[in-house]
């Protein structure tokens, strides 16, 4: 049975002030509330010293919000995977819809990215999503089962397992829409049968998040789908409250 996983992603959001009485709530949460998932933040490169400091020890895991192909070299700017590691990171994130949209990423350069994650022990947190103009044009499963397929062409069966999808419908973030329990169920489920076809064994222990503005008042009913297996979060990540009723909720 797999278990639930809620990821806060802050995007270009925090200070060192801030994220200490964050993260001090967060922790001070979950050891006074019963939540039993799996959960980790993922913040701002600058910012994984100090997770690092605050939190090793604690249930609560940090990661990353992007990763370099590259292994090290002339590449300003980039953060190679093992810089991650020693930070401590579990998880890092690749292809979220605003690096797919500001940055041009295509699903190629998602699935490198994968790959280099995976390399040095990283869990990578896989996002695929279609536009409004997708959905209503009626080519969702299309566009988000490219987007994944692009990845899983690049690894091999034993490597399938280790990795984290998280379905984001673009036209739910940040806009205060979201999918219907039943929409991103049937999302999900399609994107568990494109895992299956490549490894039917590891299939069944992946988990794949909702990342389209979960809240908690509708969390519960959205993890109560057999394939919705977390969050992705957001803006409600950035509140100690909101993001541990999300947890409980799982």
């Amino acid at each position: 049975m797999r278990r639930k996983l809620v990821v806060g992603n802050w995007k270009m959001n925090g200070s060192l002030a801030a994220n200490s009485a964050l993260l001090a709530d967060l922790s001070a949460g979950l050891m006074s509330e019963k939540i039993d998932c799996d959960i980790a933040v993922c913040v701002p490169a600058p910012y994984l010293a100090q997770c690092q400091a605050a939190l090793s020890g604690s249930a609560l895991a940090w990661g990353a919000q992007d990763v370099s192909i590259h292994a090290s070299g002339a590449y300003t700017g980039e953060i190679a995977a093992t810089m991650l590691c020693d930070f401590g990171c579990r998880y890092v994130i690749v292809g979220h819809s605003e690096r797919r949209a500001y940055h041009a990423e295509t699903s190629q350069l998602v699935a490198q990215k994968t790959v280099a994650a995976l390399q040095v022990g990283l869990t990578p947190i896989v996002c695929v999503g279609e536009t409004l103009a997708e959905r209503e044009a009626g080519r969702t499963d299309v566009v988000v089962g490219q987007q994944l397929d692009a990845v899983l062409a690049l690894l091999d069966a034993s490597d399938v397992a280790k990795i984290v999808v998280a379905y984001e419908p673009v036209w739910a973030i940040g806009t205060g829409k979201t999918a219907t329990p039943q929409m991103a169920q049937d999302v999900h489920a399609a994107l568990r049968l494109r895992l299956a076809a490549k490894d039917a064994g590891a299939a069944p222990m992946i988990s794949i998040l909702y990342g389209g503005s979960m809240k908690p008042d509708n969390a519960a009913e959205l993890m109560a789908m057999v394939d919705i297996d977390g969050g992705l979060i957001g803006g409600a990540a950035l509140k100690a409250a909101d993001f541990l009723a999300i947890a409980a909720a799982a």
